[in-house]
């Protein structure tokens, strides 16, 4: 496995990633038919967008011994109001197809993802994971991630869910 900065070429790679790992881990929290309605070619051209941006987010892939990407990560400046985006970078998202479930994939690229935010000058992180998402939060939790009280609802897929802010100190 290898993790380097993604390409716009890899936008096919990163939405499949994105799609099959929805389904995967949101199927007991969203909805079957808007899961099996996610669509790889409208998220690559979301991605491809993303990746060739003036002002786009840092995405990494993990890449298997092909050269395939299992997983991928995206930071950036903290978005919302209530942090200093100064010192505070938000993981944005990170998935891994469900094959690479349990490989360690993810493990190194939060780790990759985070040194990038320290080595940015970011002190702190932030991420958002859905309360439901016990899998996502016992991984975050794993790594030393911690919820901070903060809660947001927001619909998808037809289905309000709470969503739990988790922050991690990039000093310690």
């Amino acid at each position: 496995m290898s993790i380097r900065e993604a390409l716009p070429e890899d936008a096919a790679a990163v939405a499949a990633v994105h799609v099959l790992s929805w389904r995967a881990a949101y199927r007991d929290l969203l909805p079957a038919r808007y899961l099996a309605a996610l669509d790889v070619a409208e998220r690559t051209a979301v991605w491809r967008a993303r990746l060739t941006a003036p002002d786009r987010p840092t995405v990494l892939v993990a890449t298997g011994s092909g050269g395939e990407v299992r997983a991928f990560s995206c930071f950036r400046a903290w978005q919302g109001e209530d942090l200093d985006p100064r010192t505070t970078g938000e993981l944005a998202a990170l998935y891994a197809l469900p094959e690479a479930w349990g490989t360690g994939v993810g493990r190194a690229l939060l780790s990759a993802s985070t040194e990038r935010l320290a080595a940015a000058g970011f002190r702190m992180a932030a991420l958002w994971v859905l309360a439901g998402n016990a899998r996502g939060r016992r991984f975050y939790e794993a790594a030393g991630w911690r919820p901070d009280g903060e809660v947001v609802r927001e619909e998808t897929g037809g289905r309000v869910l709470d969503e739990l802010r988790y922050r991690r100190d990039l000093l310690a």
